[in-house]
């Protein structure tokens, strides 16, 4: 009997799918290298994935890159994939393998995977901060995620923290200025690192107090601080959720905590007149996705 579901989180550089049952019990699970070439390319790489478990499953549940009509199933901008942009990927799975489908966006499959079985999961209203190339978010209130009127709801990476420049200057987003892939090369840099994605070894030199890198990684969980301050101010909620790969460092929360306590005792209208919420680390890493998206797919089976 077909039984189960199969979740496919498609990233800019992996693919990752899962198969589940409808309690998140995780059953069999791989990656594959995101095809980057072409739409065309991009769709015989899912046919491969879902080829395999069609006989098992009774939903495709999809997380993606870019702004999602989750009605519709269509995809927007598609991030880092654009040939994405415009894709109703919903119905073209749908219509070649008969399965029902549903497809959400990337940072909102995170917060739905906290919400489900994560550090959300006793909270009414939250956030999930994903720190990565850009800054990926989802806003849980009264235990709904909330999309916006466009999908765009949670979008951190197109915040500005300044506009001090007329030109056009990407630089001035959030998604920019605040990438934690950006931080790791430009450590990398500083401290004579050859390979410039090198986490590890990044982590190593901060832990070892590299004042270097110490410097620069302090900028960085500054920056992040100040970006919870504002959207605190405008959603107020009780826990925060750091996600994204670099949060499986325990000095990064730490530091962040740190650098939101500093801001507040700098700026005492915000400490005398806000509370701070709970900043905690996600609690699922890089499957969170896979979760979120099959979480996203549960909540509207019966609307299939």
């Amino acid at each position: 009997m077909k039984n189960n579901y199969l979740s496919i989180d498609i990233g800019g550089t992996n693919t990752k799918y899962a198969l589940f049952d409808n309690a998140g019990n995780l059953y069999e699970n791989g990656t594959i290298a995101t095809v980057t070439t072409n739409q065309e390319d991009f769709l015989k790489s899912l046919d491969n994935i879902i080829r395999k478990y069609e006989s098992q499953i009774k939903g495709i549940a999809v997380s993606v890159p870019g702004k999602v009509d989750v009605n519709e199933g269509t995809v927007y901008y598609g991030g880092s994939l654009p040939f994405l942009d415009g894709l109703c990927l919903k119905a073209k799975i749908e219509h070649k393998y008969h399965i029902v489908t549903n497809v959400e966006n990337d940072g909102k499959s995170a917060a739905l995977a906290e919400l489900w079985l994560g550090s959300l999961k006793e909270v009414r209203n939250g956030l999930v901060l994903v720190l990565g190339t850009g800054v990926g978010g989802g806003i849980i209130i009264n235990r709904h995620l909330y999309r916006g009127s466009h999908f765009q709801a949670g979008e951190l990476s197109f915040m500005f923290n300044g506009a001090e420049e007329e030109a056009e200057n990407y630089s001035q987003l959030v998604g920019y200025d605040v990438s934690a892939v950006s931080m790791i090369g430009d450590i990398a840099t500083k401290i004579g690192l050859s390979n410039k994605k090198d986490g590890p070894e990044i982590f190593k030199a901060i832990n070892a107090k590299n004042l270097d890198a110490l410097e620069i990684f302090e900028e960085y969980c500054e920056k992040v601080a100040r970006l919870i301050i504002n959207v605190q101010a405008v959603i107020d909620v009780e826990k925060i959720a750091i996600g994204g790969g670099i949060s499986a460092q325990p000095i990064v929360v730490k530091e962040i905590r740190r650098q939101y306590s500093n801001l507040l005792d700098r700026f005492t209208l915000h400490r005398e007149t806000t509370t701070a919420p709970e900043i905690v680390v996600a609690h699922f890493q890089s499957n969170a996705n896979l979760y979120g998206a099959l979480y996203a797919f549960l909540q509207h089976e019966d609307d299939f």
